[in-house]
């Protein structure tokens, strides 16, 4: 470590050079230059007088005494003392001036050649800068990203009492809240639907996908904070295919699953069986083409249709091949590999780009939570389906001859969805004036996946159509019920 008698050698370098400069100027010439530059200092006493009361603080330079324990005289002042004696200097009698001058230094700071106190100064600078500031002076280029005003000052925040908190696994285990179960009669055996909210409201009706019922496709949807903003003000209805319900028991053998269209026949016995006047369809993949179709037969009970991944035609070739595989297996109660495989992917179709968790979730259920036997029928009917034979007709007089949707539609799909032609093909055949067609991106399962985007784009659809916030419709009478 170097000690203060090289420091001070340094010095007396810097000053005889300094001299040299500055020997034949004027007296006011040097001296000028170096007090402008002292004035420089001080020019702004509020911040140059708190720069330097913090520096000398922690160097101790001030905690120095002169000889006559005067505390008064700071080492500051005294190198512009020397600094100005030397810019006066001549250059002939310099040498003896400069050494004058640091044995001034030496007596005014009490200096001694000791090494140690050297190690003293630079050991208290390292100690000093290993510490965190108290505060940091927020540069102008940072200023903006920050949020913040050109030097500003920002304090360290301690956080205290932080708390991990972890978000509740999904689980697609009934929790009671879509509401109170009922059993409704039909020719085609009973079917199981959950009612919740005031009855006295307009009415939503959901129809669920292969696979799912009404708790496992909708409770966590409906359950969303957003999506119970808008639902308080509506009558939620919840239908079940027959045999899919949770807990359901195996149909009996020779039972006749009820078709496609006499699916949609089933909701006329739901609705009179709760008095219902008219509804908005809520439907998924199955779900939405039944309520299509139950919309293009009985026009003037269906306000709005809200459908996901909705196919209007009918199934293909390989849907129809690979499907009887799998009814194959499901009718003898075995839910194989195949079938599990394909159930995730006419919900999820990319399953690698989607949300793992869920993906996991999903797969479990349908592994170890579905009724193979009541499944198997619901697949066959769905395979089984005709096609909705809707057109679309821009002449306004030839529009009432022919079979088509008349009510308002949301069409939703996903950019992960397998179904994404299916929902083109189905907005090419509605009413343009009437259909909305909305793809969200990055998603699969789009309720589960983004149910923030299919909540934002519901209420404004509900909007579209007249509901307020109270869900009374401007200009309605009373058709929600």
């Amino acid at each position: 470590m170097a000690s203060l008698r090289s420091i001070r050698a340094g010095l007396s370098r810097s000053y005889h050079s300094l001299n040299t400069m500055g020997g034949h100027d004027e007296e006011t010439g040097g001296g000028e230059g170096l007090g402008g530059g002292g004035g420089g200092r001080e020019y702004n006493n509020s911040t140059s007088s708190t720069s330097y009361a913090a520096t000398t603080d922690w160097l101790g330079v001030d905690n120095f005494r002169t000889k006559n324990n005067n505390r008064t005289s700071s080492p500051l002042s005294a190198i512009k003392v020397a600094l100005s004696k030397v810019s006066r200097g001549r250059q002939n009698n310099s040498s003896s001036k400069i050494s004058t001058i640091l044995k001034e230094l030496d007596d005014e700071w009490g200096i001694s050649d000791d090494g140690t106190e050297g190690d003293i100064i630079l050991g208290k600078l390292r100690v000093s800068n290993s510490r965190m500031p108290s505060s940091i002076a927020v540069p102008p280029e940072q200023a903006s990203l920050l949020g913040t005003m050109p030097g500003e000052v920002l304090d360290d925040a301690e956080l205290r009492q932080v708390q991990l908190s972890v978000a509740p696994s999904r689980t697609l285990s009934e929790d009671g809240s879509t509401g109170t179960k009922v059993t409704v009669d039909t020719p085609h055996g009973p079917v199981t639907a959950a009612v919740s909210g005031d009855p006295t409201r307009p009415v939503i009706l959901s129809y669920h996908d292969l696979g799912l019922n009404h708790v496992t496709n909708f409770q966590a949807f409906f359950l969303y904070p957003e999506m119970r903003n808008v639902v308080n003000n509506f009558c939620i209805v919840h239908v079940n295919a027959p045999g899919q319900e949770e807990g359901a028991p195996t149909l009996p053998e020779g039972y006749v699953y009820p078709t496609m269209e006499e699916l949609a026949d089933t909701i006329t016995c739901v609705k009179n069986h709760l008095h219902l006047r008219s509804f908005i369809g809520f439907g998924v993949g199955l779900g939405a083409n039944v309520l299509a179709r139950y919309a293009t037969k009985y026009p003037n009970y269906v306000d709005a249709l809200v459908l996901v991944n909705c196919s209007s035609t009918q199934a293909g070739w390989i849907e129809w091949g690979y499907q009887k595989l799998n009814i194959r297996h499901l009718r003898s109660g075995t839910m194989t590999t195949g079938t599990v495989d394909y159930l995730m992917w006419h919900h999820f179709g990319k399953l690698e780009e989607c949300n793992q968790d869920l993906v996991t979730v999903y797969r479990q259920h349908f592994e170890r939570a579905i009724n193979p036997t009541n499944l198997g029928l619901l697949v066959d009917s769905y395979i089984r389906r005709s096609d909705l034979g809707i057109v679309r007709e821009l002449d306004p007089n030839k529009k009432k001859d022919v079979r088509m949707i008349r009510c308002q539609v949301l069409n939703i799909t996903a950019n992960l969805s397998p179904h994404i032609e299916d929902t083109v093909t189905f907005n090419g055949r509605l009413d343009p004036t009437l259909a909305t067609w909305m793809k969200i991106q990055d998603v699969g399962l789009v309720l589960d996946e983004a149910p923030g985007k299919v909540v934002e784009a519901f209420r404004l659809f509900l909007q579209g159509q007249g509901y307020g916030q109270g869900a009374e419709r401007v200009g309605h009478t009373g058709k929600g019920r």
